[in-house]
């Protein structure tokens, strides 16, 4: 019996010893793997391993990221080098850059930031950036830049299937000689959860404890309590997708008065997944044939039409399934009274003989709008004035005792807006 249990301890020892071998041989696959589905997702940042040497108990690597500015046109190169630490469940990698984390010469850093990859065999990778207190200036045009330390965490399981993320920042601060912005208690938490090709589901939850603007041409302006809410759900199945969102802050004060809360909230509802994937996925193709650096000539130019039309298709067949998006609600308390609004668009369902009868996406959108003033906003503020004096010359704003008001249909190609039909030009 004795014997058995030695066989077995030596068997345990055996298997124990060679694990760090196997997650290693584990975790070079995975980091591959990454590598070609980033750069297959999108055009703007492209990853390259350039030499994995895979040892026993670690490995090292070297590579790098080319960043691409879709403005200008031009991309960075940032070069990396990584030390892997083989474990018997999982890799613990640790990130640093070839030429630093700052130009040469800067001292951004009261310490050096910390780049760092564990996974785990199972499929659980958690990438964190721990970022210590930074503080940058530029001499020339008077600019600085200071933040506390703060960490961004992103933790995904489930074979990639699931994500949570968590960024905290409790203070930050960017000055100039024009203004001044302090931002503090800057917070996200999001959750999401893979569906279908592009499409996730999740919430998200962001808050700010207070953001103060400071300038020598303004009195200044704090806003407190700033909380952003959204979240995408499926429905019927999965074939159906709601999203919201959710925008409140609780006051803003400015010369010595007290205003709030504020709300915008934006609903997007019933849109049919498998469109709304094909529309996305359309989208990122587009995008990239026109980033391309060869993005003319001929062939390209093909190309480009076809991913345009696979666009039309998916846009067509989003809104044969129906839909309805807009902002659902505008809370705004001003010195002078609330202004308040809505505005939506729907798109009715369809029956196939009717989405083969269908022209254009127009034909039988249907929406309304509203929007409530306070008339002495326009009458004494001059910037207010500046861009609300065309829609009241227009008659789009009228009287209504104190206030300014809007109140607009959408049907059958027609905007009617206070009794004035403007008709719209057929351009989906």
């Amino acid at each position: 019996m004795k014997a058995k249990w030695i066989i077995a301890g030596a068997g345990v020892l055996v298997v124990a010893g060679a694990m760090p071998w196997v997650v290693g041989y584990v975790t070079e696959q995975q980091w591959q793997q990454v590598n070609h589905e980033l750069n297959q997702s999108q055009p703007f940042l492209q990853m390259q391993t350039e030499d994995y040497r895979r040892g026993f108990l670690s490995s090292n690597l070297n590579g790098a990221i080319t960043v691409f500015n879709p403005e200008t046109g031009d991309t960075r190169r940032i070069e990396y080098r990584a030390d892997v630490t083989h474990g018997i469940a999982g890799s613990f990698m640790d990130f640093v850059p070839v030429d630093g984390w700052g130009p040469e010469g800067a001292d951004w850093f009261q310490e050096r930031p910390r780049l760092t990859l564990e996974t785990r065999l199972w499929g659980v990778a958690i990438l964190e950036l721990e970022v210590p207190a930074i503080a940058i200036n530029n001499p020339d045009s008077g600019e600085s830049l200071r933040t506390s330390g703060g960490v961004a965490r992103i933790e995904i399981s489930d074979t990639g299937s699931q994500a949570e993320a968590l960024i905290v920042w409790p203070q930050l601060s960017l000055s100039s000689p024009e203004m001044s912005v302090r931002v503090n208690g800057f917070r996200v938490e999001q959750s999401m959860a893979h569906l279908e090709g592009d499409v996730w589901t999740g919430s998200m939850e962001a808050s700010i404890d207070s953001v103060a603007l400071t300038s020598p041409e303004m009195s200044p302006l704090t806003i407190e309590g700033v909380f952003a809410h959204s979240s995408t759900e499926a429905k019927r199945d999965g074939q159906r997708l709601d999203s919201k969102m959710t925008i409140e802050a609780e006051k803003v004060l400015f010369e010595d008065e007290v205003y709030g809360p504020h709300k915008l909230a934006f609903a997007l509802e019933n849109l049919d997944v498998t469109s709304w994937n094909m529309l996305a996925s359309s989208m990122t193709e587009l995008q990239s044939l026109t980033l391309a650096p060869t993005s003319s000539g001929p062939e390209m130019f093909e190309q480009q039409m076809a991913a345009m039309g696979q666009v039309n298709t998916a846009m067509r067949d989003l809104a044969a399934a129906g839909f309805s998006v807009g902002f659902s609600e505008l809370t705004l308390d001003t010195p002078e009274g609330e202004v308040t609004g809505h505005a939506v668009i729907r798109h009715p369902e369809l029956t196939a003989d009717e989405k083969a009868g269908m022209l254009l996406v127009m034909q039988q959108l249907t929406g309304d709008m509203s929007l409530s003033v306070p008339s002495v906003l326009v009458d004494d503020y001059p910037a207010v004035r500046l861009q609300l004096a065309p829609l009241v010359k227009q008659g789009l704003l009228v009287p209504d005792g104190d206030r300014l008001v809007l109140a607009a249909k959408l049907n059958d190609m027609m905007v009617e807006v206070n009794g004035q039909k403007i008709p719209l030009p057929p351009l989906l």
